[in-house]
């Protein structure tokens, strides 16, 4: 077992997490109270929405493929474990009564975003479930990440998230459907020097609270933020949601920063971890 493998076994241990929290080739989980129900009383109807005011943009499925929008490409070979996610996330969801996510990780680039992105297109192939996900990392963009429409949808949707804290927007003018079925996008806008401040601020509060009156169990919302380790902004959305996965990258993150990182998201509502780019099997 790598070191970095045990520290996150320690840190799992030190929360009380089971091994089902561990996001890393994942078995076949048990299903839920929520899902057996579900089978008593038969499979809720396919989820038929039509969009009156959030805006439709239709990205070519080349453009996906680039992006490494994989879950909508049934031939990759990673599908199943992010189908595999996909279960483990809505159970403990069901099991917490929630429908909020926040994706972070201990450092930049750790995948996080491709995680949101391709967490939360699965989920709404499930055809009975919808998916809005939140570009709440308002962080200074740099050469090598700049927001997930233009990343991973290869388009650039101007204005955003940013644009409705600075009043500058409501929110249904900002909701943009990529042309998937029961996903909706909330486009991060330009990067915010005080994000901390404004993702803490009351017009946050009023959004989130609104779309998780509107989002109940068939609708799931995900927010991709910033890296703890980075700035204050993750920490800020951890009062809002109803769980936390975190990210971290086999051979890159260090034992000391998934201790830092735990320490930090210590009382959280922490789901569990996914170890990103492994090359082995978890022990």
């Amino acid at each position: 077992m790598s070191k970095l493998k045990k520290a996150l076994k320690k840190a799992k241990e030190a929360r009380g997490l089971d091994d089902d929290t561990i996001f890393q080739d994942p078995g076949r989980p048990e299903p839920s109270l929520y899902q057996k129900a579900k089978l008593e009383k038969g499979v809720r109807p396919e989820l038929e929405i039509k969009y009156s005011e959030t805006k439709v943009k239709k990205i070519d499925d080349n453009v996906l493929r680039k992006g490494k929008v994989i879950s909508l490409f049934h031939e990759t070979d990673k599908i199943d474990q992010i189908k595999s996610l996909r279960t483990q996330v809505v159970n403990k969801l069901a099991e917490v009564k929630g429908n909020s996510l926040l994706i972070t990780s201990a450092n930049p680039f750790e995948g996080k975003t491709f995680t949101a992105i391709n967490l939360g297109v699965s989920i709404a192939q499930e055809l009975d479930r919808a998916v809005l996900i939140i570009d709440a990392d308002l962080r200074k963009h740099t050469a090598q990440h700049s927001d997930f429409a233009v990343d991973f949808f290869g388009t650039d949707m101007n204005e955003g998230l940013s644009n409705y804290l600075l009043g500058q927007a409501e929110i249904p003018e900002l909701l943009v459907n990529p042309g998937i079925d029961r996903l909706v996008l909330l486009p991060a806008g330009r990067p915010l020097a005080n994000s901390a401040e404004l993702l803490g601020s009351p017009r946050m509060v009023k959004l989130v609270n609104d779309v998780k009156s509107r989002y109940t169990d068939d609708r799931i919302i995900i927010f991709d933020s910033a890296s703890l380790l980075s700035c204050a902004d993750p920490l800020v959305l951890t009062r809002y949601v109803d769980g936390i996965l975190l990210v971290i990258e086999e051979n890159k993150t260090t034992t000391d920063e998934i201790q830092k990182t735990m320490e930090l998201l210590k009382d959280k509502p922490v789901f569990g971890t996914l170890l990103n780019k492994s090359k082995t099997r978890a022990n």
